[in-house]
């Protein structure tokens, strides 16, 4: 099997098998916003689940900046006790441990009370969901070099942490993906206008990055594939971006897809293509990865130990699972056993799509719960009894995330 073959990346470090957990937004923050207990609990089980790589969900470069009110921020050292024993724990199965870092840019809730921040003024399109988050505030130069700062500092302190690696999240709809995307960077400067241009933050970053860190601490980048957006960001702007990349000593490209308008990542791609297998993003990955010099990671759908060696009979480097982990956080070390399952969950055929989506990823949120309780999955769990339920912990969450900025800036002002 392709499967058990290790991968030695571009830094000389080696994946022991093709195998990746990909990121998952677990919310799953203490009160300060550290990894908590529930959260590292949750990574024993993967830990002990036997994939190659896990990749953290998305940790915030930036607290003012959140993908979620539950999310684990990393911007000084004051809690990194609590991500060495969050990285000791999920490296302890021999797997390589990369955290995902992130900024949402207008992808945050307006509830959350902070100033989004995008490329340009443009609102995010969701219907009647429009209205939950505020119109972005179009970045200045200085919050740009700002933004920079904070990735490279969050990746320090990963490294200071214990990880082996960052996976930088330019994906998803996120800020360096909206900095991608003609749809949403609509600027006229040195971060507008070309692919090159709009590809500037993200490389700048890459850059920055690698050269701050240890040679075998491993860089690497999640990139859509494609937004499906018409006019947005294609499989050719991927390549050229690709491209770029090759320059600057990557270690890994994972391919994904989509953003919260066109929310691909949970299997509602609005380009029909993708919906032809089970390996939602392949047909793109296989035509970018032809300009790639560093190892390719392909994620979205992969359920299956066939559709996995097909991944990687294509001539892609690694197999990204996501919600199939969330489901059977030991199915890497089931399929090598022999043991032929494919975990699903029930279908959500709701009309409305950005409802939809929500409810699928508080369905997935549902069982990365159960698995930190130590409880077996529910893949049966009706989607309006998850929403509701991630609609009540997404409120508490929200108003202990304010509390908590409230308190940082009044300490904040007593100190000058």
């Amino acid at each position: 099997m392709k499967l058990l073959a290790p991968l030695e990346l571009p830094n000389g470090t080696i994946i022991p098998n093709r195998l990746a957990k990909a990121a998952m937004e677990e919310n799953m923050a203490d009160a300060d916003h550290a990894p908590s207990d529930a959260l590292i609990a949750l990574y024993r089980a993967w830990a002990e689940g036997g994939a190659g790589l896990i990749i953290t969900g998305n940790v915030m470069v930036d607290r003012h900046a959140m993908t979620g009110p539950g999310g684990v921020v990393l911007e000084n050292d004051r809690h990194l006790d609590r991500f060495r024993r969050w990285s000791a724990t999920a490296r302890a199965g021999g797997a390589q441990v990369w955290m995902q870092i992130n900024h949402p840019g207008r992808q945050m809730a307006a509830a959350l009370g902070q100033q989004t921040l995008a490329p340009s003024a443009v609102p995010l399109d969701l219907g009647s969901f429009s209205r939950r988050f505020s119109v972005p505030r179009a970045m200045s130069g200085r919050d740009i070099a700002s933004t920079r700062s904070h990735f490279v500092a969050s990746a320090l302190l990963a490294e200071q942490a214990g990880f082996d690696g960052v996976q930088i999240h330019a994906a998803h709809g996120y800020l360096l993906s909206q900095f991608l995307s003609p749809l949403t960077n609509l600027r006229s400067d040195d971060w507008g206008g070309s692919a090159c241009s709009r590809a500037r933050l993200l490389v700048d970053i890459v850059r920055d990055v690698r050269a701050a860190v240890r040679p075998k601490f491993s860089v690497s980048v999640k990139l859509n594939s494609a937004d499906f957006q018409r006019g947005g960001f294609s499989p050719d702007d991927a390549k050229e971006v690709v491209q770029y990349l090759n320059a600057l000593k990557v270690d890994l490209i994972e391919l994904s897809g989509g953003s919260y308008e066109a929310p691909a990542m949970q299997g509602q791609a609005r380009d029909g293509r993708t919906l032809a297998r089970e390996a939602y993003f392949l047909e793109f990955a296989e035509d970018i990865a032809s300009v790639a010099r560093m190892p390719i990671m392909v994620t979205g759908g992969i359920r299956r130990p066939q559709i996995a060696e097909q991944v990687l009979n294509s001539g892609i480097s690694v197999v990204g699972m996501a919600t199939a982990l969330a489901l059977d956080p030991h199915l890497p070390s089931e399929w090598m056993a022999g043991r032929d399952l494919a975990p699903t969950l029930r279908p959500i055929e709701w009309k409305n799509k950005p409802l939809a989506a929500t409810a699928y990823m508080a369905v997935v949120k549902h069982q990365l719960r159960r698995m930190s309780l130590g409880r077996p999955t529910a893949p049966e769990v009706h989607p309006v009894w998850a929403l509701v339920q991630q609609q009540a912990l997404t409120a508490m969450q929200t108003r202990r995330y304010r509390r908590w900025t409230q308190s940082l800036a009044e300490a904040r002002q007593k100190s000058q």
